[in-house]
């Protein structure tokens, strides 16, 4: 574990979920605590680098700031080593006190998909934004827009938060632009109202795994193997996902109005369905019958409080958490390239409620990247005591006034959701 030095110990936690109630997702403001980013000297590289950092302001509370360490072009060969630079940090900073917009996530047209960062802020009508979201990616998947991890939109769980113990989650509240960062937990299950038969619910809106010993079985009910049980919401695509296994549509009621044999289905408003494959299918059908079904989906922080959902509420997933109460918390990745240079994303928290988005160029000979440990570094000199590193490398992107902000290490990536920027109060929806 890396830590800060011993002087910023006692710097108390404003964002972070085990130190806030999030029903009422509300930060602690420290009185006089500040952030400029434009009187930062970042901490990378050597001491003798030359910086030179231009700031424009985009709205009542909203800043952009440009930082740029470093004067010479890197070698190519050293992008990975070098302790020249160059850096080239953008910042979107916003304050809560003084915004009159609201900072929100989102997907685009439909959750499975993906769309590039600039199309997301020009099509939410936004002032800027940045990407966020883990995603699927790959661009042979059919549906490389599905978040890898916490997908929060107005109060709606279109992806649930997976396991793995390096995601970490970006919560803001639209409605007050209040920001916290944490661990969220998922569970979820269906419920017969007449025979109270219980059904766990493994994942929301992510295609069903068919076992592999039963990967040629056409019938799924046959296969004795544990397969998967997934709700599917209208928003995650034209039409669920197909293939063997079978599906039960609900209406806005719950209740049963249709069952397949196989899966692939296109869901009008208000309906959602569940698929099952494996032996989990017969179960599905047994559970669901032809009645109605009551929904349990609970989310909870890293102390085991819920959460609370409701409009306004929007979330996404990051890996890796790379400041909690100023101290730089980021774990040794050893060899793994994810921790070495690379573009980098990031959102924080402030003392005093600031939020701040911020971009980090590399792979390139104008601005060299940073290592997971530079990034932590990066965001403690730019004032974010709880902050979390977000989808990065080739996704980085920031957008403002409709022009791209940074320079993406190749062409400008589609990518799976965004935190975007808009003018105005927030009225509700996606």
């Amino acid at each position: 574990m890396t830590v800060s030095p011993p002087g910023l110990s006692g710097l108390r936690r404003a964002g972070a979920f085990a130190a806030a109630t999030l029903a009422a997702v509300a930060l602690a403001v420290a009185p006089g605590a500040r952030a400029d980013a434009a009187g930062v000297t970042l901490p990378i590289g050597d001491s003798d680098l030359t910086q030179v950092t231009t700031s424009r302001t985009l709205a009542d509370g909203v800043t952009l700031t440009r930082i740029v360490r470093g004067t010479d072009p890197a070698p190519a060969d050293q992008i990975n080593t070098t302790t020249r630079g160059p850096w080239v940090v953008n910042v979107l900073t916003i304050d809560p006190r003084r915004a009159r917009g609201h900072l929100r996530a989102t997907y685009g047209p439909t959750l499975g998909q993906v769309e590039k960062t600039t199309d997301l802020v020009r099509d939410s009508g936004a002032l800027a934004g940045v990407n966020a979201s883990f995603f699927t990616f790959t661009a042979s998947q059919l549906y490389p827009g599905d978040p890898v991890g916490l997908g929060l939109y107005g109060g709606k769980l279109l992806s649930e938060p997976t396991a793995e113990p390096g995601e970490v989650n970006f919560v803001v509240d639209a409605t007050t632009n209040r920001a916290l960062t944490g661990k969220l937990t998922w569970s979820g299950s269906v419920r017969n109202r007449r025979t109270n038969a219980v059904l766990p619910l493994e994942f929301v809106n992510h295609p069903p795994v068919i076992p592999a010993a039963c990967a040629t079985l056409v019938d799924q009910t046959l296969c004795a193997e544990p397969g998967d049980v997934v709700q599917f919401t209208p928003e995650f695509d034209a039409a669920t996902p197909s293939g063997a296994g079978v599906e039960v549509v609900l209406n806005q009621l719950g209740c049963v109005v249709r069952t397949a044999t196989s899966r692939g289905t296109a869901l009008a408003t208000g309906q959602t369905s569940l698929q099952a494959t494996g032996r989990d299918a017969a179960t599905l059908l047994a559970v669901a019958g032809r009645g109605c079904l009551d929904r349990s989906s609970t989310l909870t922080d890293q102390r085991g409080r819920k959460l609370a959902l409701r409009p306004g509420l929007f979330g996404v997933n990051g890996r890796y958490p790379l400041t909690a109460d100023g101290q730089i918390v980021v774990p040794d990745g050893g060899s793994d390239s994810f921790f070495a240079r690379n573009p980098r994303t990031i959102a924080g928290t402030t003392r005093d409620g600031k939020i701040v988005l911020a971009t980090i160029d590399g792979r390139q000979v104008t601005s060299v990247g940073t290592t997971l440990d530079e990034t932590a570094a990066v965001a403690q000199a730019l004032g974010m005591d709880d902050a979390v590193n977000l989808d990065g490398g080739g996704s980085t992107a920031m957008a403002a006034q409709g022009a791209l902000v940074n320079q993406p290490s190749g062409a400008e990536r589609a990518v799976g959701d965004a935190l975007v920027y808009v003018p105005g109060r927030y009225h509700g929806g996606n």
